[in-house]
């Protein structure tokens, strides 16, 4: 099948690369002639584990392509993907200019019937204003599909060619099965392929988003309240969790999720609701929560050095909102190093892929490493923002050694079976009123 990808961003790239695997030529296109020019020679702009490989293999075999040519692109295929980005205005309200402005070109583009896909992640009634914009510039006949993305960042090659499900939008049953057929590489093993209508499918995406996020901020919730009657989260964690109605997943407390889709996601629902007259109150309740808690590890920290921070050095274990990516979208470790500085600590971080966007929002304010015990010298206290694999078995008495005062602040409770309390360190997770 031709297919034309329009944007290289993390999700188009991912999805135009794992479509190529597949057999089917693509053309990934973006307006960045550099950016396109990097892709061509198989470097790619975002750290994802397996991707540049599978890029790399894809255009040696003459299955991928990239290209700022939007017109011969559209001519060429036959299912169009809009993977651009959707950023949050100010409102909450996610930007639509980039969905709109490639949709008037494909307009203008198209020379023959068409099935344009929408993959960027886009609120409810948005496939009908892409319809219109593409109606505006041709009179050829084409159909509409919203099939959300439902990649995590760290995970996603894997996420997309082993999929829990791919949900279709469209109401047009001839092109159910094109899409049915497209996807039917990755299905294999019997995931399900959900076809519903275009709204349902819209909102597929923003429901499943909302309700993970719910559960982190629950279970937030729960271990800050199980500091203070003395529980142990991870305890109830397990309790909770072989519940069949309930599950393991997402009840990992820590200090607050980040990343491009959550936080966007939520005050895109919410601000749904609000067009149609509805006050989503879970949900507000679910972001000001994880605003909170991305302060619980500075709290600790100011409350164990009892306010006196100036001048003190602090490590930093961990910048990207999550292991496996270099994103720093509302990351946790900005609001606590932002914290410290104000404080007018001084601040030592080191991250395994991260530290280049760091330095776009602390420049040099702060002190990077790449060496993980590097980043402790001269500090007060070691904090970890973020579970990276090799952070997780470290030497705790080259760390004693290394520290000015043996603190650990574990904002991911990754060293709770290591006993380090027993160690003669101050050990501060999150969630525990007391450790045994």
């Amino acid at each position: 099948m031709k297919i034309a990808v329009i944007g290289t961003g993390y999700v188009g790239l991912v999805a135009g690369t794992c479509f190529a695997e597949t057999g089917n030529k693509v053309i990934c296109v973006d307006v960045v002639e550099e950016k396109i020019n990097k892709l061509k020679s198989g470097i790619i702009p975002i750290y994802e584990p397996g991707l540049e490989e599978m890029v790399v293999r894809n255009i040696q075999d003459d299955r991928l392509h990239f290209t700022t040519d939007f017109d011969a692109a559209v001519k060429e295929a036959l299912v169009i993907f809009i993977a651009v980005g959707t950023p949050q205005g100010n409102d909450g309200k996610p930007n639509l200019d980039y969905v709109m402005d490639a949709a008037r070109s494909i307009g203008k583009a198209m020379n023959g019937y068409k099935i344009i896909v929408d993959k960027s992640t886009v609120p409810v009634g948005t496939a009908g204003q892409v319809a219109e914009a593409i109606a505006e510039g041709t009179t050829h006949e084409f159909n509409m599909v919203s099939n959300p993305e439902f990649l995590k960042e760290g995970a996603a090659i894997d996420d997309f060619m082993k999929p829990d499900r791919v949900v279709i939008g469209t109401d047009d049953p001839r092109v159910a099965e094109i899409m049915k057929e497209l996807y039917s590489p990755f299905v294999r093993s019997g995931q399900p392929i959900l076809c519903m209508d275009i709204a349902s499918a819209e909102m597929t995406k923003y429901t499943s988003n909302s309700m993970l996020a719910t559960r982190i901020s629950f279970m937030n919730e729960i271990a800050n309240l199980c500091e203070r009657v003395g529980a142990n989260v991870h305890e109830v964690r397990k309790g909770v969790g072989a519940d069949s109605r309930i599950g393991r997943a997402f009840l990992f407390p820590g200090c607050g999720y980040g990343g491009s889709c959550f936080p966007k996601d939520i005050q895109a629902i919410i601000h749904t609701a609000k067009k149609f007259d509805y006050e989503f109150k879970i949900l507000t309740a679910v972001e000001e929560v994880n605003a909170e808690q991305k302060m619980v590890l500075f709290n600790k920290v100011y409350k164990h050095f009892d306010g006196n921070l100036k001048d003190r050095t602090f490590a930093v274990w961990g910048l990207s909102f999550k292991p496996k990516t270099d994103d720093m979208r509302e990351a946790p470790s900005i609001p606590l190093i932002e914290s410290l500085l104000e404080q007018g600590a001084k601040v030592r971080a080191c991250d395994p892929e991260a530290v280049h966007e760091a330095k776009k929002i602390f420049g040099d304010r702060i002190t990077y490493n790449l060496n993980r015990y590097d980043c402790l010298e001269g500090a007060s206290a070691l904090i970890v923002v973020t579970e990276w694999a090799e952070f997780q078995n470290p030497d705790f008495d080259k760390i004693k050694s290394i520290l000015k005062e043996p603190v650990i602040f574990d904002g991911r409770n990754i060293y709770l079976t290591h006993r380090i309390w027993k160690k003669d360190f101050a050990y501060y997770p999150i969630g525990f009123g007391k450790l045994d």
